[in-house]
């Protein structure tokens, strides 16, 4: 594929993805949380399962595959996407969207903390110093009670990036080494997602959604695009580009959240939510040596999490 076409699935990818938090709160509009979730994973899975079809890659034989898949299916699905929804209840897809930019911080932290391998070293520490300070600057400590995000959303959004974290750490160890086929472990882990959530449907049927063509055209979108199709584009993009190159995606997504967000919903981000964005990402660069002072070890680690995540549907 030429460069110039991975290029233009870069730019899509990129976009879809940042638009997700946009049409997750659109359909907050009209639906439970569990709702948007429920509808999210089920097109997610007609779009991965018709991408398994034509590229006729095989799905897991063995149970404890499908073992696996499951627990990915909970903390790379269910629990995030739920949490988020939960989150943009209360605040703006925005703010969300920066947030979700912790996600390689998250990562890091919990294989660190659950792989004795990897070592923290002072391009690590600093990375997760900047970080820290740039979710308190996005938090606005000092906002409370002045019209501020709520601390839940905001610790809400925090819980999704750190799930997320535990997966592509769980995804490196137990998945990985088998050698699946990429798009089986995707379809795998979102169509048991929705399968749990149908699980849930008597509980979650409830309030009665109320559906318009925006509601039903947005979460359509967000399964279909934002759960689904991106993660054919990522990776062909990992493949053309790698995985260090593929994975600078993480830093426009909050950039095209945040312009989504002010376009469309009209959204108003208070001046510390784009220092805080710039801090996070700053912390990320630093961490996984994309700055001065690189190390054979974070380069090492930044190719590790790329992998991670061209191995997972977002």
């Amino acid at each position: 594929m030429g460069n110039g076409r991975v290029t233009a699935r870069f730019v899509l990818l990129a976009l879809v993805w940042g638009s997700s938090f946009l049409l997750i709160k659109v359909g907050d509009g009209g639906l439970s949380p569990a709702q948007v979730v429920l509808a999210r994973l089920g097109f997610g899975a007609v779009a991965l399962g018709l991408v398994l079809v034509v590229t006729r890659q095989r799905l897991p034989r063995e149970a404890r595959e499908w073992g696996h898949l499951a627990v990915l299916a909970i903390v790379l699905c269910v629990v995030p996407f739920l949490l988020f929804a939960i989150a943009e209840k209360q605040m703006s897809s925005g703010v969300a969207s920066i947030l979700n930019a912790t996600t390689p911080l998250m990562t890091m932290l919990v294989t660190v903390l659950a792989l004795p391998e990897e070592k923290l070293n002072l391009g690590r520490v600093l990375g997760l110093l900047f970080g820290f300070l740039g979710v308190v600057t996005l938090i606005g400590p000092w906002q409370r009670g002045a019209g501020g995000n709520s601390l839940h959303a905001e610790l809400a959004c925090l819980g999704a990036t750190f799930c997320y974290g535990i997966g592509f750490c769980y995804l490196r160890r137990f998945v990985t080494p088998r050698g699946l086929p990429a798009c089986s472990v995707a379809f795998g882990q979102v169509a048991i997602g929705a399968l749990v959530m149908l699980a849930a449907l008597p509980w979650i049927r409830t309030p009665a959604p109320h559906l318009s063509i925006s509601i039903g055209l947005a979460m359509a979108a967000l399964g279909a695009a934002g759960t689904g199709i991106a993660y054919v584009w990522n990776t062909t993009i990992v493949t053309a580009w790698g995985a260090v190159n593929g994975a600078a995606v993480t830093y426009l997504v909050p950039v095209v959240g945040v312009l989504l967000g002010v376009v469309l919903l009209h959204e108003h981000p208070r001046w510390n939510e784009p220092a805080g964005a710039i801090l996070v990402v700053l912390g990320v660069l630093r961490a996984h040596g994309r700055v001065p002072g690189l190390t054979g070890r974070t380069q090492r680690a930044s190719e590790t999490e790329g992998r991670s995540r061209a191995s997972s549907a977002r």
